[in-house]
Order: structure tokens, then C-alpha cells, then sequence
């Protein structure tokens, strides 16, 4: 019935830490294994059996990817790694603890820069991406703080170039990233607006499938978690 489920990635450490992850490469905590390790057990409950998975390029996606295809015994299954998968840059809040940022800039200022549509939080000034060899051959390399908006904006190319023409022609996809890159996605898929975007939350580690027209991409399932 579904041809495309999109699922955030397990508890990472710095999940549990209330820290601001952004592009920091952090793993997974044991819970967030745990929780995979669940996903993978749902998904095998409604027999989901995917054609192609997709990730973004860090570690905690990545690694519930791989726990997600060995407990579904589809390790052979292709696999799409992108930078436009990534979460959120959060810029200069990127390792901040959160309660100590509310402390020093107030509730509302940090609920904009987390959940709003075009509010960006400052930029990075002492990490360049282009310096790591993920981002060092594209536009990535300049990316040091993005809202929502220039979230989905990078995101969208890979959603028309990548994951479009793949079900279009039938296949079904897992997409396996993070709280913001999957928020940017369901806001496209299901038309939603900058409002109605910001009461949208992506939990740790809970498939969400859509049954999607081949035809046009329009929704014939509406989201459900599995």
C-alpha cells in the first residue's frame, strides 16, 4: 500500500545532551539503536518491502539506515547518500544546549529559530563546511546557518531530480534523515504552509509512510505512523 516512508533517525547523543546538532557528525545513543532496531520490527509487521534506500550523509542517519536494513534482511538493497538530506545547519547554535540558549535569548527568540519557517539562526564563523571532504566539491561547503525555507530550498532538487522520477516508476522508497531536512519534505509533499509547517513534529526513530500517486505524486494515503 505505501510506496514511500520517511523516518528521523534514532535518539542521537547529542539528543539526549539537549544540544543543537545541525551537520555535527554525532552518533547514535543506545536508545537510539533501540529505537531503530523498533522501526525496523514495525516496518517488517506491515511487510514494507522497499526498492531503494535513501540518507543523508551523517553518521546517525547513516547508522539507523544500516540497523533498519539488517533487522529487515535487505542489506543488498541500493542505497542514495545526499548532503541535501542533512539536517538543519543551525549555525552558530550548532553544540549549544538549548535550555542555557532560552536563558540567554528568551523562549520566543529560540522557538523561532528552531520551528519557524524563514527565520535563520546566525551563522557558524569558525567552522566551514568546505573544509570537510563531504561538502569540499559542492555548494554545501558555504552553507554556515540556514532557515526552514533554504532548508527546503537545497532539499527540493534531490526531491524532483532523485526521489520523483524513482516513484514515478513505481518503486518504493525509505528515506532515512533528520527532524528538519523530513519537515522540509512533508511541508512540499502535503502543501503546507509556513504556519501550519511550525506544529509539525518528526519523533526520533517512527516510520511515517504515504501511499503516493505514480502518476502526479498527489496523496492517496495522507501520513500515518506505522
Amino acid at each position: 500500500m505505501y510506496n514511500l516512508v520517511l523516518i528521523r533517525h534514532g535518539q542521537s547523543e547529542w539528543n539526549v545532551q539537549n544540544r543543537f546538532t545541525g551537520w555535527r557528525d554525532i552518533d547514535l545513543s543506545p536508545q537510539g539503536i533501540k529505537e531503530a532496531q523498533e522501526a525496523a520490527n514495525r516496518l517488517n509487521k506491515i511487510n514494507f518491502q522497499y526498492d531503494i534506500a535513501m540518507t543523508s550523509v551523517l553518521k546517525r542517519a547513516i547508522r539507523t539506515l544500516w540497523i533498519l536494513m539488517d533487522e529487515m534482511d535487505r542489506m543488498w538493497v541500493p542505497v542514495i547518500r545526499s548532503w541535501r538530506l542533512n539536517e538543519r545547519h543551525y549555525g552558530e547554535l550548532t553544540g549549544k544546549n538549548k535550555l542555557k540558549m532560552i536563558e540567554e535569548y528568551g523562549e520566543k527568540q529560540i522557538q523561532l529559530w528552531r520551528r519557524s519557517y524563514a527565520t535563520s539562526p546566525p551563522d557558524m564563523q569558525k567552522q566551514n563546511p568546505a573544509s570537510d571532504l563531504r561538502y569540499k566539491e559542492n555548494e554545501a561547503g558555504q552553507v554556515k546557518g540556514e532557515s526552514l525555507s533554504q532548508t527546503q530550498t537545497r532539499l527540493l532538487p534531490f526531491w524532483k531530480k532523485t526521489i520523483t522520477p524513482i516513484l514515478q516508476n513505481g518503486a518504493k522508497i525509505l528515506v532515512v534523515a533528520h527532524g528538519n531536512s523530513l519537515r522540509a519534505l512533508i511541508q512540499h509533499i502535503e502543501k503546507l504552509s509556513a504556519e501550519e509547517i511550525m506544529q509539525v513534529e518528526v519523533p526520533t526513530g517512527s516510520p511515517m509512510a504515504y501511499h503516493l500517486s505514480c502518476e502526479n505524486l498527489s496523496i492517496l494515503t495522507s501520513r500515518s505512523f506505522i
